[in-house]
């Protein structure tokens, strides 16, 4: 039955993609088969975007949660679809009250008996499950942190209780095993860049979307990153009610607060919104540089500020954490930035998986150049980003950059957070704030005594190496004078330039052994023989076009910082 099921839910999400795969298919090859690559133009991109956003919507919860992943992937979509899918938000309409009472009462008894108030309308409905505020008696959990559980002062607290949406998990698996049975098709469409990056997020996102249902899992790194942020007055994350948690029900203490992109509302209470920023930016490095565990949803509907101007995170549902290997390679990274370091950054992306080792590091320097620019808020003159454009157009190379498992999140959260400082300040510095942090936590000092320890290192290793070079030499001159000195060279076609090159010389031998049998044979009066030979020199010749006509580059325009690129494109 589940396998029926899921293959009618193939049918279905077949019906809807096959459209645009078809479109994706022929910019690849303009008939399909065989064909020049078709330039395809941001306002169609822009309008495929728009078709995938429906489907989306239209496919339901598990696509909804696939298409906000999909929004930050930069290596898996043109800039066109990062930005319409962006505005996707995991906002559906709640299930009846019914249905999500029976969940609550098979996890954790009869509502009227474990809470003192419970109220019916849900006050948020995400694709996966769906919040109510409600009251429980203080006395049933002893917090001991740093809210006490007093609530009103009356014995009570007022909580809000996440539920999972009914028969969630079997609609997931059915759309989970549709995905895994479409990848291999979706494979055809692409180029392999853009294949490496899609396994990695078909992987990623069945791995996030389970965790995201399992609400014990949830209740554990909420109350981590809490106790990492205890006595931070910068901060507020609700504290876990676990008399009333459980696999499928998530109760919290009910935190309020304005919502961090209110800005009306934040100004008429006198919060200073540079502050929240910077805040928030430094809240973010500590999860992920030092506490190596992370909130990794940080769109404005999780972030809060109470009155007090401390930040709310709220929904800890999708979270991660960082090894140490990429915690160390991602401070290389922001260490780089910040000493505009280009060659630093370009070994510190390799490092850790994201850019290709065969870049082209000259045109990759430039473009980290402008990004580092735009990041500052300067101001970058058309022309060079055009100029770039053409180089990366012109590579040999495939489109570089990459997204590796482990960091799918942490690029997320880079670019939600970046959005939401740049909305709450639009003169934000992010890298300034960053440079600031790591000096702060000693990491820049770190940095350069490591630096000066490998120099050091180095230096040794070069004095001793100098000490062999002489005797190396004078052995070497002496096989030189007795004629006894041979030299091996090898030569590397990683471009394949050999076999291109030897295919269009057998290509063009066949095609005019052909064309010369053609002849002969229409002049013999053998018009079926000559037809034959004829198809056979147009096959040839299409085969030969082809040889010329290979895709030589990336045809797509590099992202640098979307936020404000995207400014700048509405000026």
């Amino acid at each position: 039955m589940a396998s029926l099921r899921a293959y009618r839910r193939f049918v279905v999400v077949a019906w809807h993609f096959l459209p645009l795969l078809l479109a994706y298919a022929r910019d690849r090859r303009r008939f399909l088969l065989f064909g020049r690559p078709r330039r395809v133009e941001p306002e169609t991109h822009r309008e495929r975007a728009e078709v995938l956003l429906e489907s989306l919507l239209t496919l339901g919860p598990t696509f909804i949660k696939l298409g906000q992943l999909l929004s930050t992937r930069p290596d898996v979509l043109p800039p066109e679809y990062i930005e319409v899918l962006s505005a996707l938000q995991d906002e559906v309409p709640p299930a009846e009250w019914a249905g999500a009472k029976a969940v609550l009462e098979a996890e954790l008894g009869p509502v009227d008996e474990r809470f003192v108030e419970f109220e019916t309308d849900a006050i948020s409905g995400a694709s996966l499950g769906q919040v109510y505020r409600a009251r429980v008696d203080a006395s049933d959990e002893d917090d001991g942190g740093d809210v006490g559980l007093g609530g009103d002062g009356g014995g009570t607290l007022e909580v809000a209780v996440k539920v999972r949406r009914p028969g969630i998990e079997d609609l997931v698996e059915v759309d989970l095993r549709v995905i895994r049975w479409s990848l291999p098709i979706l494979m055809r469409f692409v180029d392999e860049s853009r294949a490496f990056s899609l396994e990695n997020l078909a992987d990623e996102f069945a791995r996030t979307i389970r965790e995201e249902m399992d609400y014990e899992r949830e209740a554990e790194m909420l109350e981590e990153i809490r106790a990492n942020f205890a006595g931070d007055d910068r901060y507020r994350i609700p504290a876990v009610v676990e008399s009333h948690s459980g696999p499928r029900v998530l109760t919290m203490e009910y935190v309020r607060g304005t919502k961090i992109t209110d800005l009306e509302t934040l100004d008429r209470r006198g919060i200073d919104r540079g502050r929240v920023a910077e805040n928030l930016v430094r809240a973010y490095f500590q999860m992920i540089v030092d506490d190596g565990v992370f909130h990794a949803d940080p769109h404005p509907g999780n972030l809060a500020v109470t009155d007090e101007g401390r930040i709310v995170f709220y929904d800890f549902g999708m979270s991660g954490r960082v090894d140490e290997f990429t915690r160390s390679k991602i401070v290389d990274f922001y260490i780089a930035v910040a000493n505009q370091d280009i060659d630093g950054i370009l070994d510190a992306l390799v490092e850790i998986g994201t850019l290709s080792p065969d870049a082209d590091r000259a045109v990759m320097a430039e473009v980290m150049e402008l990004a580092i620019r735009d990041a500052r808020g300067e101001e970058i003159e058309q022309y060079r980003v055009n100029q770039i454009v053409g180089q990366i157009e012109d590579s040999i190379y495939e489109f570089p950059f990459r997204l590796p498992k482990n960091l799918a999140l942490v690029l997320r959260v880079a670019t939600v957070v970046e959005g939401v400082c740049v909305t709450l300040d639009p003169e934000f510095d992010f890298i300034a704030t960053a440079t600031d942090y790591l000096t702060e936590q000693g990491y820049r000092e770190e940095s350069v005594r490591q630096y000066l320890e490998e120099s050091a290192t180095q230096l040794r290793r070069t004095g001793e190496s100098l000490t062999r070079i002489a005797p190396k030499a004078e052995r070497t001159l002496d096989r030189i004078d007795r004629e006894d000195f041979y030299v091996r060279i090898g030569v590397e076609d990683s471009a394949d330039v050999f076999e291109t090159l030897a295919k269009r010389i057998v290509y063009g031998m066949l095609l005019t052994m052909s064309l010369f049998s053609t002849g002969v044979l229409y002049a013999l009066e053998a018009p079926e023989l000559s037809i034959v030979a004829g198809i056979f020199s147009l096959v040839v010749t299409v085969l030969l076009y082809r040889s010329f006509r290979e895709r030589r580059g990336l045809r797509a325009t590099p992202q640098f910082t979307r936020q404000n690129l995207r400014r700048r494109r509405r000026k």
